[in-house]
This record gives structure tokens, sequence and C-alpha cells, in this order.
């Protein structure tokens, strides 16, 4: 399956191949992997993420699944790359990572069955959605604060192209430990089914990013963790977390907060009220 990574090289911006351990530009120039500095894989217009979708991290929050996915949008300025900064704002506490699949669309896509998405689909790459629940009592609806912060959407290290999603594993790891374990079996909706969700309204175009869901066990993370997401045939996103530099204004805007809903949120299934409270739908 070929690997197509983006780079600086020598101050350009390149796209390479994967070669064993080294990176080779389209002349022939090659760079040690572990001495690259990455860009994000893809250069998207738009990246769309589903709410829920792993049935292992519905039975951890204790709620029915909607009939449909739902979605949210995360700008453009949250984009990172494998092995950078993941910025979490002085003043802020409940910052979670969340290991996923990002689809990458290939062709302009509008109006398109589930049976013809994989068509639309350039290839895969490893996302890690993180969200800073500090803000979730005012962002609930939208998620822009919580999922769309700078640095938030870090994808990589590579596009892998002819990959098949079907029964394929996915981990992330915090500081050499696993904390989430599931598979693309999971999933209720499968990766065409997305695709072909969203295009029936939103013209997809090519470098679009779909984000698949991710499983149980998102928690929060905090300066100086180094979170890894792994998923078999896409390889392997490395990040580490760092503080902000400067802390949220207090003269502009909400707060953030510590409710009973962030709470729940960042916590997920270790948080001690978990199950007390009547199910939400």
């Amino acid at each position: 399956m070929p690997e197509y990574r983006r780079i600086l090289l020598a101050g350009a911006v390149v796209q390479v191949v994967v070669d064993g351990d080294e990176l080779v530009a389209g002349d022939g120039r090659r760079v040690r992997t572990e001495d690259a500095t990455h860009l994000p894989p893809v250069v998207p217009t738009k990246v769309i993420a589903v709410h829920l979708n792993h049935r292992s991290r519905v039975d951890e929050f204790q709620i029915d699944l909607t009939d449909t996915p739902t979605y949210f949008h995360k700008p453009t300025s949250a984009l990172n790359a494998h092995k950078g900064a993941i910025v979490r704002p002085e003043g802020c506490k409940w910052l979670n990572y969340e290991g996923e699949v990002a689809i990458v669309i290939g062709k302009t896509a509008r109006n398109i069955s589930p049976a013809r998405a994989g068509e639309y689909i350039a290839g895969y790459t490893v996302a890690n959605d993180y969200g800073l629940h500090d803000f979730r009592d005012t962002d609930a609806g939208s998620m822009l604060r919580v999922k769309g912060s700078d640095t938030l959407c870090p994808l990589g290290p590579g596009l892998v192209t002819d990959w098949d999603f079907h029964g394929k594993r996915l981990r992330t790891y915090v500081n050499g430990e696993v904390v989430q374990d599931g598979s693309t079996d999971e999933m209720t909706w499968d990766m065409h089914y997305l695709v072909a969700d969203i295009a029936r309204t939103i013209t997809l175009f090519p470098g679009d990013v779909l984000l698949s869901g991710t499983p149980a066990g998102s928690r929060p993370v905090r300066p100086g963790d180094v979170v890894e997401v792994e998923v078999e045939g896409l390889g392997r996103l490395v990040n580490h977390v760092v503080t902000g530099p400067t802390a949220v204004r207090t003269d502009v805007g909400a707060q953030p907060t510590e409710s009973e809903e962030v709470l729940s949120t960042a916590l997920g299934g270790d948080w001690e009220f978990r199950g007390i409270r009547a199910p939400r739908r």
C-alpha cells in the first residue's frame, strides 16, 4: 500500500513517498523518516467529524445511539501534524484524546450512493480528535472551541491508499500505556456510509477529511504527556501536550467550566456518577 507524506525539505513543502525508513521526494532526494519535519498529509478545505460511531463508546456513556449519524466541524486552523505539539490553553484542564481513522476525499463528491463512495476516497490517515471539554457547556451544540481550537486536529503521519478499512485495530497510548483499544468493525456506520451521508448536501472536495469516530477510553491528558494513535496498516501518529503561552482571555466570551456535563464527558466511564442519572438520548 503506497504511503504519501508532506514534509518540509530544505525549507519547501514537498510530497514524499515512504521507502522503508526513508522518505523519497520526486527528484530523488531522501531523508530519514525520524529526521523529517512532518506536515499534515493533506490540505483540506474542511474537516468534518462524526459524534458517536464506535459501539464501545456508546456503551461507555450508557446512552442510546441515534438512528443516523450526527456531525460537527473542525476548522482547518486546528490542523496539526505527526510530532506536533498539542496546546492545552493555560487555565484549561479537560483536554481529551480521541484516536480515530480519517477518511481523505480523492475527487469531488456530491449526491453519491454508499455503494459508489469508495470511488471518491483517496485513502486514509490516522487522526486524534482532541477535545477541550472546558468549553463544552457553552459550545455543546457546535463543538467549535471544544474540538476546533488551534492544534487539536493532528493528522498523519501519511496518506495510505488502497487500505481496506475492515477489521483493523485502533489503539491509543499515553506515555506508552494502552488507553484505547478498538476495531473498525465496531463502527455502526462504515467509511462509505459516512462519505455518502455528508455528500448528500455538502460537496466534498479533494483533500477534505472526515473523522470516523473513536472507541471507548477517551480521557484527559496534561502537558508533558506523549499521546500516540496507532491504526493497523496506517501507522502511528505521535504528539505531545504542552501548555499554551497565554491564558484564555477573561475580558471577553465564556470561560472554562467544570460542570457535571464537562466532567461526565471528560472522564467517561471513570466518572463517579456514571449510570446514576437517567441515560440521555
